[in-house]
């Protein structure tokens, strides 16, 4: 038995009582609804005032919040579904997974350009209005979903060519490790996290420390900037949790094979949930423009203008 097949054994055969599944699930959804809402908030601020959706900075922070919100809305989805059907339709999970792995893969490359931008505005601000337009932003986006698309879609092709057609009619317990579960894609995924975490970290640490010297002899808003790409830094090391995820997963289940879906449960909200809801108190909190506006709309008090 492999291990995909291993986790989902244990899993169905401890499975959580009725009490504890709702309790659970009320927590997810709860969260969800929560960190949604807030996203919501975030965004109609974003659509509302030019100062925003006219600034780079602001731009990479929204469709950071928007791939929050896919990556929240899918996992609670994907959660909710797997206590109340357990087994779906192996091509519905398929789209769910593929979504999902989109936008988690799009985080941690969005924080390194904001952390870029972050830089520049510090170390080359003659240069910023030029580097960082609004075009050149929107441009980064789409790499953005490119370098992901190009990096996630290899999984479904080889699935397609080596799985047979009645695997995707087949009902499965939805984890990307069963579904996806060719050795060579394993190892493409590893492989991938492995670059990606080497390059954003770079990027990371290399913006902090030029803007950490730079803040030595500047005004408030380089020292304010590197703040920012401290919190940027821990955020990352949230989402590269992921990376790190199916090796913990297993560890678990060698050692609390009878609290697997608990030790699962705490993964999820450390892993999917906890780091999404970072990106509000970056710019929703701290941010003293973004926060002006944010109070009118958060408690949905709309005042009139």
């Amino acid at each position: 038995m492999n291990v995909s097949a291993a986790n989902v054994t244990v899993v169905l055969q401890y499975r959580d009582s009725f009490t504890k599944a709702v309790i659970k699930n009320v927590i997810v959804v709860v969260l969800g609804i929560s960190i949604n809402y807030i996203n919501v908030c975030l965004i109609h601020t974003f659509c509302k005032h030019q100062i925003f959706y006219m600034n780079p900075r602001y731009i990479l922070f929204i469709h950071l919040v928007v791939n929050d919100m896919i990556v929240v809305t899918l996992t609670v989805i994907l959660f909710v579904i797997s206590y109340t059907f357990y087994k779906i339709n192996v091509s519905v999970c398929s789209i769910f997974i593929l979504l999902t792995v989109f936008a988690s893969e799009n985080t941690p490359l969005n924080l390194a350009c904001m952390a870029v931008e972050c830089y520049i505005a510090i170390c080359l601000p003659l240069r910023h209005v030029q580097i960082c337009t609004v075009k050149r932003t929107l441009m980064l986006i789409g790499l953005i979903w490119t370098t992901s698309i190009f990096s996630v879609l290899p999984d479904l092709f080889i699935t397609l060519a080596t799985e047979p057609l009645d695997f995707f009619y087949s009902q499965m317990f939805c984890i990307r490790e069963i579904v996806f579960r060719n050795p060579h894609i394993i190892e493409k995924r590893d492989v991938t996290y492995i670059v990606y975490l080497v390059i954003v970290w770079l990027v990371i640490v290399y913006t902090y420390f030029n803007i950490l010297f730079t803040a030595k002899t500047a005004s408030g808003g380089a020292k304010k900037a590197r703040n920012t790409i401290l919190l940027h830094g821990f955020q990352v090391l949230l989402c590269m949790a992921t990376y790190a995820e199916p090796p913990l997963k297993q560890a678990l289940l060698q050692w609390f094979p009878k609290n697997y879906t608990d030790s699962l449960f705490a993964c999820y909200i450390i892993v999917q949930v906890l780091p999404r809801s970072i990106s509000p108190i970056i710019y929703g909190v701290r941010d003293k423009t973004f926060r002006k506006y944010l109070k009118r709309y958060l408690l949905c008090k709309v005042n009139k203008q």
